[in-house]
Parts: C-alpha cells; structure tokens; sequence
C-alpha cells in the first residue's frame, strides 16, 4: 500500500481547490494549459457525451445530493431532471460561481468539508463528480460505506472520475508515480500545490461498492473517464 495521506496534504488540497475555482472549467472545456489539440479534444469531449448518456440513462430524480459540485458543470445536468438538489462543497468560491452559473432556487449550498460531513436525512440520489480520486485509499471504503447512508434504499447512486491519462491533465503537469497518491499540480500563475489523486481500478471500486450496500456497474471510457451508475441496497 503507499504512504498514506496526511491530514496537511487534504488542507493543502482544499486551498489549492479554493484558489483554482476561477481557472477550473479551463480544465473540462480544454482550455490553455489544457487544450491538447483537436484531436484530443475532440476524443475527450465524445467521451464526456458517453458519461451523459449513461447519466441520463440512470434517470436520477427526486432529491438529490451533489458532493463536490464545483463551479457546477454536473449540476446544471441534473437540474433539468431533479426535483432539489443539495450542493456540498468546502470551497465557497466554487459555490459561488456554481450558484451564478445555474441559477436555480431548487439549489442548496452548503460549504463544508466532505471528509468530516454527513447529512442529516437520506436522498433519493447521490452523484459526485471528479471526487473520488481525491479520496485517500485508506478512507475509501469508509467514504463508500458513507454514501450508502446517504442515499435511500433502491436510491440511485452516480460517480464520474478520471482514468490515468497524462494528456487529461495540463500541460506542465505529471501525474503521480504509480505507488504514490499524491500529485503536485499548478495554477496559471505558477503556484504548486500537493494533493491527493488516485486512479481506481474498475474491478476493485465496483467489489468496494458492493462491500459497502452499493450494486454499482464500474465502466471506463476508451481514454479518460471512469464512471460508476447503480443503486443502493
């Protein structure tokens, strides 16, 4: 097993999320430091329209939980279908710009740190988006067994994530060594920050979920993402 991850490493982490909000979706709309040429792009964005398709196949309705919804380029997907949504994530700034972007009175924020939060009653679905590689190893099956108490049983249950893939990142970044769980990444104007990133492999998250009250099926698209759908017990 690697190193495990230090209380310090998950601060550092909630900062660099916090300084990077207005520079995220540079990221996911493949732009400067991430625009890998048209080729690339055009795989990447093909493969986002997969994740979509296998999102709106669940039919997630109801009241729904967003765990680290960010600058809320999953919940304005979610907003179309759904009845509420709670939106947690510890940076205000991304809250910020999320509540700005989607504009939706059936959105509630709440800022708070997911590692040491829970919800006061169950939801009908729970999605979360590019979290759970920044999950430690070591508090994976605790936040997995974690989520199952948030959602009802029969609840419907969505993840979205990366796979290893050096071009999904920026330019000027490398991914983490293979026995290493942690990755330095970069804003634009040069600051370094350490954080957590983990790449999951499908068969071992899907056994993980099932240990934790969740049948969820595990997929990869052909380059980028990995995605979990399912329910719970």
């Amino acid at each position: 097993m690697s190193e495990l991850v230090s209380e310090q490493t998950l601060q550092t982490m909630m900062t660099y999320y916090k300084e990077r909000a207005a520079e995220y979706d540079e990221w996911f709309y493949r732009q400067g430091r991430y625009d890998r040429g048209s080729e690339s792009n055009a795989r990447w964005f093909a493969e986002v329209e997969e994740v979509s398709r296998a999102l709106g196949e669940l039919k997630i309705e109801g009241d729904v939980l967003e765990l680290a919804p960010g600058t809320g380029i999953w919940t304005e997907k979610l907003v179309h279908t759904t009845t509420t949504i709670t939106a947690v994530d510890a940076s205000a700034e991304m809250i910020e710009i999320n509540r700005a972007k989607v504009g939706s009175e059936r959105v509630t924020y709440l800022q708070a740190d997911l590692f040491n939060w829970q919800p006061a009653r169950t939801y009908d679905a729970v999605f979360f988006g590019f979290f759970i590689s920044h999950v430690p190893l070591e508090r994976l099956d605790a936040f997995l067994a974690s989520v199952a108490t948030m959602v009802r049983p029969g609840g419907k249950v969505f993840f979205v994530d990366g796979r290893r893939e050096l071009s999904s990142t920026a330019v000027n970044h490398q991914l983490p060594a293979q026995d290493s769980q942690v990755m330095v990444r970069k804003l634009n104007d040069g600051r370094a920050f350490e954080i957590v990133k983990n790449f999951y492999d499908p068969g071992d998250l899907s056994a993980r979920c099932t240990r934790a009250g969740l049948d969820i099926d595990v997929r990869e698209t052909a380059t980028y993402f990995l995605y979990g759908t399912g329910t719970r017990r």
